[in-house]
């Protein structure tokens, strides 16, 4: 296991602690929650933009018109 240190200033030290503090987790686990989720929705986002281009040109139809096509 490794560590990483980060430098804060005392305000934003302050923030975090609180804010983990709050949740009901240890400032190690809130740090490393955060900052997985972040390159998890950066990785959604970006796998989100691949598809949105090499789909953006498709045909759509709405929800209603297909409840219309499949009859329901």
């Amino acid at each position: 296991m490794s560590t990483i240190s980060i430098r804060l200033n005392d305000k934003e030290d302050m923030l975090i602690r609180k804010y983990a503090e709050l949740n009901n987790m240890d400032l190690s686990t809130f740090i490393r929650q955060a900052v997985i989720e972040k390159i998890e929705d950066e990785y959604d986002l970006t796998l989100f933009n691949k598809v949105w281009e090499e789909e953006k040109n498709q045909e759509r139809i709405s929800h209603d018109e297909l409840k219309r096509e499949l009859k329901l």
